[in-house]
């Protein structure tokens, strides 16, 4: 007897749907990171050009978004994941066949495309139009089992890199999603709703509109949200330029920032320990005040560069999770999908712009100099959040 999908256990659709996420950020975003080198030295194309093509995905990524939402609270989170499965397979056979720079480009606005479809907005999207205002233990588990995207793809990428060269990472890339990532959201992932509740859908669809309280906090996290993206990117690809200009080896350098990765996932597992007995609006303020910390302590250069690395790592953590689950408490499952489309573009879109200023900002000023002016930019987030308590204090 088949098991209808809606009735399928939670624990399965999550398990699921966070090893989708696993490889479609192990594959896009986190891709070039092993791959940019051997690419440029191949192809003879520069390396800033090669790293630049994800800054296209990005931005094309932080175009679409909005629309992608829009198309997850008509019910669709499982063809519009479905479809970002299949672009991003397609847009990693592009990079695989590519001859000249310009296809190569090309294949990541397929994989922008793929993105906005396949990454963890609509995923949030889907959960919220799934489990309502239930889903926010969902969402938390979603970005812990996709927080080992770079630590499971960046060995398993350098592997195939190894035998099959950066083509052959690519196309295995794209195998991965076809055989294995869409069958998952195929038979695992859940139609938003089902017969019972049409009519509560067709009402959904007519509440979209804002209060002048919720416009205003809705662009207050936005604004937070282009903050720490663009800190966000900027550490995470010029963390061990920082770390080399303080007087650390590279080998201390690495072992400190390794240290990122089980901050972040630590973060998320104490979160959910909690078990949902605070508001999301507690998660972000925890989150924006280690990351800021973090930055402080490490632009200071004071010899606590592991300590600094842990708060930011923490707070990182924390972000993920209150970026899909506060939207859901603040405005309801009914607008939710629309709404985390909508946030998702000024944040993808600052991430686009965030290796570019990084290394401007590097130029003119020196990695040190250029450290402060991150930590200080982050100060800012402090100031929004307090925006953020009063708007919120006024919605609830």
């Amino acid at each position: 007897m088949t098991v209808p999908l809606y009735r399928l256990p939670q624990w399965l659709i999550v398990s699921a749907l966070g090893l989708v996420m696993v490889f479609t950020w192990g594959s896009t975003y986190y891709l070039l990171a092993i791959l940019a080198d051997p690419i440029a030295s191949d192809t003879s194309w520069s390396i800033k050009s090669v790293t630049g093509a994800l800054s296209i995905g990005l931005f094309t990524a932080g175009i679409t978004s909005p629309l992608i939402g829009r198309k997850i609270q008509n019910g669709s989170g499982r063809l519009i994941l479905s479809i970002g499965c299949f672009l991003i397979c397609i847009g990693l056979c592009i990079l695989g066949t590519a001859q000249n720079i310009w296809v190569f480009w090309f294949g990541w606005v397929v994989l922008g495309f793929g993105m906005a479809a396949g990454l963890y907005d609509p995923a949030f999207a889907t959960l919220g139009r799934l489990y309502g205002k239930e889903a926010r233990r969902a969402i938390g588990l979603v970005t812990l089992i996709g927080g080992f995207a770079s630590t499971a793809c960046w060995p398993l990428s350098a592997l195939m890199l190894e035998v099959w060269g950066w083509r052959g990472t690519v196309f295995a890339y794209a195998a991965i999603h076809a055989f294995i990532c869409f069958p998952i959201i195929l038979f695992l992932i859940p139609t938003p709703f089902d017969d019972t509740n049409q009519n509560n859908h067709q009402k959904a669809l007519k509440v979209t509109s804002f209060t002048a309280d919720e416009t205003k906090s809705f662009l207050t996290f936005a604004f937070i949200q282009i903050i720490h993206g663009l800190i966000i990117v900027n550490i995470s690809a010029l963390i061990f330029t920082y770390l080399l200009a303080q007087g650390l080896t590279l080998a201390a350098a690495v072992a400190i920032g390794a240290l990122m990765g089980p901050a972040q996932v630590a973060a998320r597992l104490v979160e959910l320990a909690n078990k949902e007995r605070h508001h999301p609006m507690w998660t972000l303020s925890i989150s924006v005040t280690m990351v800021t910390a973090g930055l402080v302590l490490l632009a200071l250069d004071n010899g606590f560069a592991a300590l600094a690395i842990i708060l930011f790592g923490i707070g990182n953590g924390l972000f993920s999770i209150s970026r899909g689950s506060l939207p859901l408490a603040l405005y309801g499952e009914e607008r939710y999908p629309s709404i985390i489309g909508g946030l998702a573009r000024p944040w993808l879109m600052a991430q686009s712009c965030a290796p570019i200023l990084g290394i401007l900002l590097i130029i003119w000023m020196g990695p040190q100099t250029s450290l402060r002016c991150v930590a200080a930019f982050s100060v800012l987030n402090i100031f929004l959040i307090m925006s953020l308590w009063k708007a919120t204090i006024d919605i609830r």
